[in-house]
């Protein structure tokens, strides 16, 4: 299924949550008793979606969907969507939240940072007056999560590896899929991502998933892979680091998780896991040769991807205010630039 048959619904979705204020959960160390921050002051582009990052990567799923399919059937009007665009991605605005970024190194370390980067490139790739001036905008900040990358990872000396916010392969993924990095932090992330990747091996796939994973740690470190291994070093290193996918024997990973809550905050999470798993099972076979093994991660990625978008569209802002975006990853993954 395409993402444009989602479009317009996606869209309205990413509108009302990049708007809306409240509820919000800042994740802001408050120093004094005197200080009451409020949403809006400490980031005046991303206030909205509950939390920084997702309001980050639900602008990225807006200017998506506008590049891809804005003014056509699919997504016709699109004068509100770039309307708010303009009001949030002004160079005051995003001076501000480069600032703050620049201001607390771990801030968002790396998962909202990767999503920043992703931003810029999907309005640089957007174009014309509108994108080349929301790019322009979000310049300070990507130049600040540059230097943080390029700051952090030589301290980095363990990945992190679980399946939520923190995860290091998926961060370092997106960040190189954007273009947007310095040569010389792409080359340390493409380093670290070998340093802490290449040697690994039979990967504990039965102990997936965790209770409140929207990642899956094995395939996102695989896909991780996919970006820095040529095609015929990825089918040997996946043979390694999930012998049983070549054998046919059973694997977690392919089995669709069950999501007993889908309202409840964490555990609604899972519902997050069958759209990344179905976008990673789906680049992963894309980058293998025609096979058994090609053939069992396609099919998984079609099992989830069914699985997983007919949550998307509940009205609960418990899952509005991110999954669309995941969803449009599985739909219409991004290619690296």
């Amino acid at each position: 299924m395409p993402l444009s048959a989602h479009a317009a619904t996606f869209a309205q979705l990413a509108l009302a949550n990049i708007t809306r204020e409240y509820p919000n959960f800042p994740a802001h160390l408050i120093t004094s008793a005197d200080e009451r921050p409020e949403p809006r002051s400490l980031h005046p582009a991303f206030y909205g979606a509950y939390d920084w990052h997702s309001s980050v990567h639900m602008h990225w799923l807006l200017v998506r969907l506008l590049r891809r399919h804005g003014g056509t059937p699919a997504l016709p009007d699109t004068e509100a969507a770039v309307a708010v665009l303009d009001r949030h991605l002004t160079p005051d605005h995003l001076a501000t939240e480069a600032a703050y970024l620049r201001d607390r190194p771990s801030f968002e370390r790396p998962y909202g940072w990767a999503w920043l980067l992703a931003l810029a490139a999907e309005c640089r790739a957007h174009g014309g007056a509108e994108g080349e001036r929301w790019a322009r905008a979000l310049g300070p900040a990507v130049d600040a999560v540059d230097g943080l990358l390029a700051e952090w990872l030589p301290k980095a000396t363990y990945p992190v590896r679980h399946g939520n916010h923190p995860n290091s392969a998926f961060a370092l993924s997106l960040a190189l899929d954007s273009g947007e990095l310095s040569a010389g932090t792409e080359r340390a992330v493409r380093e670290r991502l070998l340093s802490w990747f290449a040697d690994d091996h039979d990967a504990p796939a039965h102990w997936e998933p965790s209770g409140q994973d929207f990642l899956s740690p094995a395939l996102t470190e695989a896909d991780a892979m996919r970006r820095v291994l040529a095609p015929e070093r990825l089918a040997a290193w996946l043979d390694r680091f999930l012998p049983g996918l070549a054998t046919g024997a059973p694997c977690a990973l392919l089995e669709v998780p069950v999501v007993s809550d889908h309202a409840d905050p964490q555990i609604g999470h899972l519902l997050g896991l069958t759209l990344s798993r179905a976008a990673a099972l789906r680049s992963l076979a894309d980058a293998l040769p025609e096979g058994p093994v090609r053939a069992r991660l396609d099919e998984a990625a079609g099992a989830h991807l069914a699985a997983g978008l007919p949550a998307v569209e509940r009205g609960d802002f418990t899952t509005d205010h991110w999954l669309a975006t995941f969803a449009a990853l599985a739909l219409d993954p991004v290619a690296p630039r």
